[in-house]
């Protein structure tokens, strides 16, 4: 269809179909300036605006949009990346971590201090007689404790965020006088599982199912595969601290 042919049936067509032409015509309005300059749509002040000013005001909303979806996005990139750096930080401590008091120490020291945080439970399961079974951030229960008190929780092996049942977060953070309202949970995996890795907030929306776990995740895989090792050395290590003392 040509320009003239356009115009010349104009009356008859729909606005659908003007509507059709010009997406497939976008070069329509070259050299039509006076039409241009003629058209005139409502705007939100209640004054007519031309073709034209109209086309500008949607490119500066736009420019607004993508300006603000910049600011936003630079701002996720430097926040993403002071958490990068933190949890860095823990990991360098935790694999010069001399035992697992140590360790349980630096887990505790980074996430309430670094993080901002208000707790942190690093949970082993074990049968075996871990000395000090119960310091700071570190708890070692026996696995068939653990699997009545959080059940599926424990399940696979993606962080789980929200506020848990009240029974459940007092086995994670048990003896504190401010009690815990949300909690965000890992499992420990590596072959199998050897415990859990949590962190608490007093505040009750603080976790919830919509946060992002990358960085979570990405402490918990180291500390699966540092725990197995250290916990079989304090356990190996026991009866023979446990003999020298007795020969003296």
């Amino acid at each position: 269809m040509t320009d003239q042919t356009a115009q010349k049936k104009a009356g008859e067509l729909t606005r659908e179909e003007v509507a059709e032409y010009l997406k497939t015509n976008p070069d329509f309005f070259v050299d039509q300036d006076e039409l241009l300059r003629s058209l005139t749509l409502p705007h939100d002040s209640g004054r007519a605006i031309s073709l034209v000013e109209r086309q500008v005001h949607l490119f500066r909303e736009q420019r607004d949009t993508l300006r603000r979806e910049l600011v936003e996005l630079v701002s996720i990139a430097r926040h993403n990346d002071r958490l990068f750096e933190k949890s860095k930080r823990l990991l360098m401590q935790v694999i010069e971590a001399r035992n697992l008091m140590d360790m349980a120490a630096t887990i505790d020291d980074s996430i309430r201090g670094d993080f901002g945080l208000d707790a942190a439970s690093v949970i082993l399961f074990t049968e075996a007689d871990v000395p000090g079974r119960s310091q700071g951030a570190l708890h070692v229960v026996r696995p068939a404790e653990a699997q009545e008190r959080l059940g599926n929780l424990l399940e696979g092996s993606r962080a789980v965020c929200g506020q848990f049942r009240e029974s459940e977060r007092e086995f994670l953070f048990p003896d504190r006088d401010v009690p815990i309202a949300s909690v965000a949970l890992v499992p420990l995996r590596h072959d199998e599982l050897v415990g859990v890795f949590a962190i608490g907030s007093c505040e009750p929306g603080y976790f919830d199912q919509s946060m992002g776990s990358l960085f979570l995740s990405y402490i918990s895989d180291t500390l699966s595969r540092l725990l197995p090792p250290m916990v079989h050395r304090h356990t190996t290590a026991a009866p023979v601290a446990s003999l020298a003392t007795e020969s003296r």
